[in-house]
């Protein structure tokens, strides 16, 4: 059965039972205030009775009195304490065989006689002889039993009549729930069959549950698209950038076989290329394989760090591995909370590709402001043109093709610090001039709240 068949049901039996509950509590209300109502007439007809009853003597015929209170359809009887019958008197033909009971803390009981309902109420009675006598009165409820079954036709008709418009909402409403349903599941379904990432039609005005979760659909759609396209990029660039090493490490093993074992020159010139090939194809690897582990859950371990001293510790290495000028300006003291780690990783990347890229003095300076701490790594190089600068994140781009060729860039750096600095909540900016140098800066919020990664 279908959900939008299930949905119609449900809520159509769901009001026929709220409707039906309704008219029942209507019914028997009403069943109730018409015995009360019948009761406290008959009740002032017997104080009327019982006022007379007190003032009759001897002389006066009791039957005279009890006719005189008699209710039009029904009777009056006192019986004595024995309970035998000392007098009555009727208008109803028979109803003197009926002999009901009233349970206890009840003002009257409600029985049948000769299939109409019968009101029983009585009454304790000072009779002439000083004795206690009882007074019953009874009272056959025509009328009630008349407008009683009037008002049963009137619910049904009632319940009859609201069944219509029931059953047209609860289908509307099935398919208000399902229509929006029944789309996901058609672009999902064409989704697989032309491999295509479609998304449904969302009104931009929808704020209930079903607009949010179109919206969430196509956001996810969005999402698996551009990972899909990252992905497929990210595999040709790789294939592209790996194939360049492996044809040059073919090229002079392939020299080096015909010609390198009777030339040393020959063979020295192929070794240097394919080590230096092996060596920047390792790197690369080793860069992508990076980039893929950021991908997944990466943990971070933030605490409190004196930029200042890490900065310090990271430009030591690089002064004496690549013997050039490392210039560090600090601004009073800098204390952030951040990894360290990964901060230093960041610094390590700017620095080398400011080595790379530029031979003067390369300058590290930090500012530091109420909420931020920046961190901007200068150098004076050619710079980077304008256009290029929106791209320099993405994996493999090169500004320069053949300038990275000769410095042994792979395209993958600037990517894996991008990805560390969102790691560290950080933001990481690009100024460049061309002719005059590039400045990265890293921007660090001071506090940030201490989470589990």
């Amino acid at each position: 059965m279908r959900l939008k068949t299930k949905i119609h049901l449900f809520s159509t039996l769901l009001m026929l039972v709220i409707l039906t509950l309704t008219n029942t509590g209507i019914y028997f209300v009403y069943e109730k205030m018409a015995y009360d109502t019948q009761y406290h007439q008959l009740k002032t007809q017997s104080n009327e009775l019982i006022a007379s009853l007190s003032k009759m003597t001897e002389k006066n015929d009791p039957a005279t009195v009890l006719r005189a209170y008699i209710p039009s359809n029904g009777a009056v009887r006192i019986l004595d304490p024995t309970g035998k019958v000392k007098v009555r008197t009727q208008t109803a033909e028979g109803i003197e065989r009926y002999n009901p009971e009233i349970a206890p803390k009840e003002h009257y009981s409600i029985g049948e006689f000769d299939n109409t309902p019968v009101l029983f109420m009585r009454e304790p009675v000072i009779w002439t002889d000083g004795k206690v006598v009882e007074l019953q009165m009874l009272q056959l409820l025509g009328d009630v039993k008349h407008n009683l079954n009037l008002l049963k036709l009137i619910l049904l008709g009632v319940t009859l009549i609201a069944m219509i418009p029931i059953t047209v909402s609860s289908a509307a409403l099935g398919r208000i729930v399902i229509q929006p349903i029944d789309n996901l599941i058609k672009t999902m379904t064409q989704s697989r069959r032309t491999g295509k990432y479609e998304k449904i039609d969302v009104s931009a005005e929808g704020k209930d549950e079903m607009a949010q979760m179109g919206h969430e659909f196509n956001d996810m759609m969005g999402q698996l698209e551009s990972n899909f396209k990252k992905q497929e990029q990210f595999v040709s660039n790789a294939s592209h950038e790996l194939k360049t090493p492996l044809t040059v490490i073919e090229s002079y093993a392939r020299l080096l076989s015909r010609r390198g074992f009777d030339n040393r020159s020959v063979a020295e010139e192929a070794v240097e290329a394919i080590l230096n090939e092996s060596i920047r194809m390792k790197d690369m690897i080793e860069q992508m394989l990076h980039l893929a582990r950021n991908q997944e859950q990466t943990a971070f371990n933030f605490a409190e760090t004196d930029i200042n001293v890490l900065v310090e510790k990271t430009l030591q290495p690089m002064r004496q591995a690549y013997t050039r000028d490392f210039i560090f300006e600090e601004n009073g003291p800098a204390v952030a909370v951040t990894d360290m780690d990964k901060l230093r990783q960041l610094l390590f990347i700017l620095l080398d590709n400011a080595r790379k890229y530029s031979a003067g003095e390369i300058k590290t300076a930090i500012s530091v402001s109420e909420t931020a701490i920046s961190i901007a790594v200068i150098d004076y190089g050619n710079g980077i043109p304008k256009e290029a600068l929106p791209h320099l994140f993405d994996r493999f781009y090169r500004v320069h093709e053949d300038r990275n060729r000769k410095t042994g860039g792979t395209g993958l750096g600037l990517a894996i610090a991008k990805e560390l600095a969102d790691g560290l909540g950080a933001e990481l900016k690009i100024e460049s001039v061309v002719g005059m140098g590039t400045t990265f800066r890293i921007i660090i919020p001071k506090k940030r709240i201490l989470t589990e990664f």
